[in-house]
């Protein structure tokens, strides 16, 4: 391991999330926050970073120009909004670096398809959710939906979260899905569930179902259930503190320092098995 701590950019530092892994950044000797981004209409514009993340004056002013936060840093860790992701993406594409480590879920084709071809040449490491025990959650679960019976096991996504929180169903539900389905060799679009009427028949095979609960202060909750007529199997995560995901997010930078340019998930940063 290099004794040269990560240089780090942290976009959205003002935000819940991005608070939470600028604080992280700079509580680890590993680590050194270079570079704060917030939008250009925030009220934490020119504010101190480390005071914005609740760790005190860090001497590092949260600006809007992307060129001048980037300066000299290793990997830009996103917690924006879809927007700023994809246009953020393209512009640290042209200039060559450095790589990004995004977690913003809610993205347009057309967003998404700009991070993908940013991933052409620079490192992109794209995720629903920074946790190590939700990218373990998402193996377990396509696990299952490899080993049990389609016709004999349906899946249902459970997912519940704060009420603030602004995309149903979560990007983890999401991922679980599209892991379940992949693992199946079914279709996601054909397969996915996202309402039912309250009447209309019986629930079609091989349906993946899903199901958003918002409310309070809850910071995320995920269950993966295979029901069959006689048993049921779940495996489920529950995050406790959003500390959880400032922590993968930054052991994601650390892994992704120094990769050639491609997409990557938090299952590369989990090894195989």
């Amino acid at each position: 391991m290099s004794d040269t701590p990560l240089r780090v950019c942290v976009a959205g530092v003002s935000g819940r999330l991005g608070r939470t892994i600028a604080h992280e950044v700079l509580r680890r000797l590993d680590t050194e926050l270079t570079g704060a981004l917030v939008s250009a209409d925030s009220v934490h514009r020119g504010a101190d970073a480390g005071e914005i993340a609740g760790r005190g004056f860090a001497g590092l002013e949260a600006g809007v120009s992307l060129e001048d936060a980037c300066a000299g840093a290793d990997i830009v860790i996103d917690a924006s909004r879809p927007g700023f992701t994809a246009a953020m993406a393209e512009r640290l594409a042209a200039a060559g670096g450095p790589g990004l480590v995004t977690g913003v879920t809610g993205l347009s084709a057309q967003q998404q398809e700009a991070v993908e071809a940013a991933a052409r040449a620079i490192p992109v490491l794209q995720a629903s959710n920074f946790s190590l025990g939700v990218a373990v959650l998402e193996r377990l679960a396509a696990q299952a939906a490899r080993l049990l019976p389609e016709g004999e096991f349906d899946l249902e996504i459970v997912e519940t979260h704060h009420r603030a929180k602004a995309d149903a169903p979560s990007g983890t539900a999401l991922s679980l899905g599209r892991a379940a389905a992949t693992a199946r060799g079914a279709d996601f679009e054909q397969a996915a569930a996202f309402s039912r009427p309250r009447a209309g028949g019986a629930r079609p095979l091989g349906e993946i179902g899903f199901s958003a609960v918002r409310g309070g202060g809850v910071v995320g909750e995920h269950e993966a259930r295979f029901l069959a007529a006689f048993e049921e199997i779940s495996v489920s995560h529950r995050a406790f503190d959003r500390f959880i995901f400032a922590r993968g997010a930054v052991t994601a930078a650390l892994w992704l320092k120094n990769r050639p340019a491609g997409l990557y998930s938090m299952q590369d940063v989990l090894g195989t098995p």
